[in-house]
C-alpha cells in the first residue's frame, strides 16, 4: 500500500503545475519480462503545462476529452476527442500548456521498464 501511495503521490506532481492529476487506474507485470503495465487518466486543466518528457518504454494515449494545445513557439494545436498516439522509448514528448477552457483529460497506458520512474523530465 505505501509504494501504491508514493506512485500516487509522485504522478499527482509529476507537472509543473497542480492542476495535472494523473489517477493510475491498474498496474501488472508484463508477463515473461522485466517490464509493467500501467494504465492511468491523465488531467491538465486549462492554463497548465504538461512538461516535456520521456518514458522507459512505450506509451499510447487516447484522448478523452479534448482541448487546445499551446506548443512552446505560441502555435495553438487541437488535441481532439478521440485522437490517438503512441509514444516511443526515450523519445522527448509533452512540452505544452493547455490553452483555452477546456481540461485534457487523457487514457494512457504504459508499458515500462519494471523498477524505473515513469518519466524523467527531457534533457
Amino acid at each position: 500500500m505505501l509504494r501504491i501511495t508514493a506512485l500516487i503521490f509522485f504522478a499527482l506532481t509529476w507537472s509543473a503545475n497542480a492542476q495535472t492529476n494523473r489517477t493510475e487506474l491498474k498496474r501488472a507485470d508484463l508477463s515473461g519480462t522485466n517490464m509493467e503495465i500501467v494504465v492511468s487518466v491523465v488531467d491538465v486543466q486549462p492554463g497548465n503545462n504538461l512538461i516535456r518528457h520521456t518514458h522507459h518504454g512505450e506509451e499510447a494515449v487516447y484522448v478523452l476529452e479534448g482541448a487546445t494545445l499551446a506548443l512552446p513557439d505560441g502555435k495553438e494545436v487541437p488535441f481532439p476527442t478521440g485522437a490517438a498516439t503512441i509514444n516511443i522509448r526515450d523519445v522527448p514528448h509533452g512540452g505544452f500548456k493547455v490553452a483555452g477552457d477546456k481540461t485534457l483529460k487523457m487514457l494512457t497506458v504504459h508499458i515500462v521498464d519494471k523498477g524505473k520512474p515513469m518519466m524523467e523530465p527531457a534533457k
